[in-house]
């Protein structure tokens, strides 16, 4: 995107048109990772077995983890990138780029590689104890996280990268192309080219593809544009390591990489107290997990695409804009929550019914599950809303805090102290008290930090008339 375009998005426009411009493709291409996920268990749902199902769910965290690595370098780096621009420094955002690329590489390297060397250790450690749960989960993350891993970090590590330059559409173009095609391709390979029984196999080969797609998308896109006004750049640079860019980078990255890597690890406890339960309430509390999902994923969308309007106007120290950018993320997240909340507890028996066999017992207790998760929706929403624009502001301690605070310091505690006090259900009760929580929190330090930003700290503001939603506003110069 050239300068012109970044002022008008970053600067002209009113707020609710660059909001709606950036993460309304953000929250379609995350509507879209969440159905293909939806798919993987729908089909394995008609093959009517609980040990697939359980397979699956056990191998979500470890899958999931190169969601943190990503998040790490990826959030990270669009937040770096954001300020840079705003600074109108355009060589320290190539070279953010260029180290948030080849930094994610590596760890996903050593990732995948550790997977493969422990991957008996590392299933049971998910809870994949039961034999016949132990193998389908050793191949699914053989297939998705060894083999696919680098394909699926990058994919998602560009799309943060060129969505902060303020091309929002080309980055969840690319998300939702990885995820239809593996919509497409989990029928093929699970019931046309693999015989019965390796159906978990099927849906892991189709994950891997489509992301291996999406990925040569990502690097297409740079390598067309990469003599263009883009500041992406993949190619190694010395410069990378200096003026602080990777401290930048890791200090921005590090919560939301921490806040998916606990939230895996909350999920692992979860499901590892689950199994002590039984197989059919494990597959249930699995389902109920990803049907919940979306609600998290419309919030994740819609902060992920505010946040370089948010650090744009951060670092241009026009603190206004920057207030009514988060304020009004916030507001449109919560709203969706709201809404998924209610369908989640009005339809909980249907939604969970439509991936795992009528009849079954894991059907009643997904069900129950869902309709406890989905009431902590809102609260996480409004969290996880500040701590998107804590990292777009490039105040990682705070964002750390929350992050952490989240999932891992309360709801893991709570889960062994509540199982005890109410058996099986306590357990899921940990993630809505959780979330209220860290909600409680996080709008006490966005406060204070409102506070010594005020509207009127940039000494030379322009108004901007207010124009519908989907105008740009004039810039009144003054004389």
């Amino acid at each position: 995107m050239n300068p012109a375009k970044e002022k008008e998005l970053f600067e002209d426009c009113s707020v609710t048109s660059a909001i709606l411009r950036l993460a309304f493709p953000t929250v379609i291409g995350q509507i879209i990772l969440v159905v293909y996920n939806l798919a993987d268990t729908f089909f394995i749902g008609l093959t009517g077995s609980d040990a697939m199902l359980t397979a699956v769910t056990v191998c979500m965290p470890a899958f999931m983890f190169l969601s943190a690595i990503s998040n790490l370098f990826g959030i990270g780096g669009a937040s770096v990138i954001s300020r840079a621009l705003g600074s109108q420094d355009r060589k320290r955002a190539r070279l953010a780029s260029s180290f948030a690329f080849w930094g994610c590489l590596a760890l996903t390297a050593v990732y995948s590689l550790g997977t493969f060397l422990f991957i008996d250790s590392f299933v049971d450690l998910l809870g994949g104890t039961a034999a016949e749960v132990h193998g389908y989960s050793s191949a699914y993350l053989i297939c998705t996280v060894v083999i696919g891993g680098i394909t699926t970090s990058v994919s998602v590590l560009l799309s943060h990268l060129i969505r902060a330059e303020g091309r929002s559409v080309l980055a969840s173009a690319g998300i939702a192309l990885g995820g239809i095609l593996n919509i497409a391709l989990d029928p093929l390979f699970m019931f046309v080219i693999l015989p019965p029984g390796q159906e978990t196999l099927g849906a892991a080969i189709a994950t891997a593809l489509s992301n291996a797609v999406a990925a040569v998308y990502f690097l297409a896109l740079v390598w067309i544009n990469r003599k263009g006004n883009s500041v992406i750049m993949l190619a190694p640079a010395a410069g990378a390591f200096a003026d602080e860019i990777p401290k930048e980078i890791l200090s921005a990255g590090l919560p939301a990489c921490l806040m998916t890597l606990f939230e895996n690890i909350s999920y692992a406890v979860l499901d590892k107290l689950m199994s002590l339960c039984g197989t059919q309430m494990q597959a249930g509390i699995g389902v109920a997990k990803k049907v919940n999902m979306l609600a998290h994923c419309i919030v994740r969308g819609i902060a992920q695409g505010a946040l370089p309007l948010i650090g744009y106007n951060y670092a241009a120290r026009n603190y206004k804009r920057m207030r009514q950018s988060v304020l009004l993320a916030a507001a449109i997240a919560v709203a969706a929550a709201f809404l998924c909340m209610g369908a989640n507890l009005v339809f909980s028996a249907q939604l969970i019914g439509i991936f795992i066999r009528p009849g079954s017992e894991s059907v009643v207790y997904g069900s129950r599950f869902l309709r406890i998760l989905c009431i902590g929706g809102p609260f996480s929403a409004c969290a996880y809303t500040i701590i998107s624009f804590f990292q777009a502001t490039g105040e990682g301690g705070k964002s750390f805090l929350l992050a952490v605070l989240r999932k891992g310091i309360i709801d893991i505690p709570l889960m062994f102290v509540l199982s005890s006090v109410l058996p099986v259900y306590g357990i899921v009760w940990a993630t809505p008290i959780a979330d209220l929580l860290c909600c409680l929190t996080a709008l006490v330090l966005f406060a204070a930090f409102l506070v010594k930003h005020p509207d009127e700290a940039k000494t030379a503001a322009k108004p901007e008339a207010v124009l519908p939603a989907f105008g740009c506003a004039i810039r009144k110069h003054r004389i």
